[in-house]
């Protein structure tokens, strides 16, 4: 996709009829294609979500979706439930294959970056694995710094789990 196409790309905070499945066909699709994830995988973005959305306040938490004929393509979160204490957390980030290269994803990372400095958050943190580099490359283009890593199986498939952190005071 090239940059004059996003025009044709709507940036919307908050929850969209469908995002929730279609947040979880993403990271399905994605990381199954690429690392062999499987249904334990899906079923847990899946779960994760719904929990955040059952609870998501739009005061504190912030989830925007990027559609292209009204199709959610892009996604990004923040979780604000631990943030006073631990920083706000990152999740859900994800770029379609169609929207993957146009710049949309600098966009949702810049937004939800905005969004916690408004908030006065005091830092972001997000957890990982090694072997994603693109996302990688925008996390430290963002700020963001490596703070650990360890083999985890969170995913449901072993992997060398990374944290990442911005400081944001």
């Amino acid at each position: 996709m090239n940059t004059s196409s996003l025009s044709n790309v709507a940036i919307i905070r908050g929850y969209v009829p469908g995002c929730i499945g279609r947040v979880a066909e993403l990271h399905g699709t994605y990381y199954h294609a690429r690392w062999q994830f499987g249904p334990y995988f899906e079923a847990k973005v899946a779960g994760d979500i719904a929990e955040f959305m059952g609870r998501y306040d739009e005061r504190r938490d912030g989830l925007w979706t990027a559609s292209m004929a009204e199709r959610v393509e892009c996604s990004i979160a923040i979780d604000s439930v631990h943030a006073d204490a631990e920083g706000a957390h990152l999740r859900w980030f994800i770029v379609s294959d169609v929207m993957r290269g146009s710049g949309v994803g600098n966009r949702l990372m810049d937004t939800a970056i905005e969004h916690c400095r408004v908030m006065d958050y005091p830092k972001v943190h997000l957890w990982t694995f090694e072997g994603l580099d693109a996302a990688r490359h925008l996390y430290e283009k963002a700020g963001f710094s490596l703070v650990g890593q360890r083999l985890g199986r969170q995913w449901g498939t072993e992997v060398n789990e990374q944290r990442f952190e911005l400081l944001l005071k």
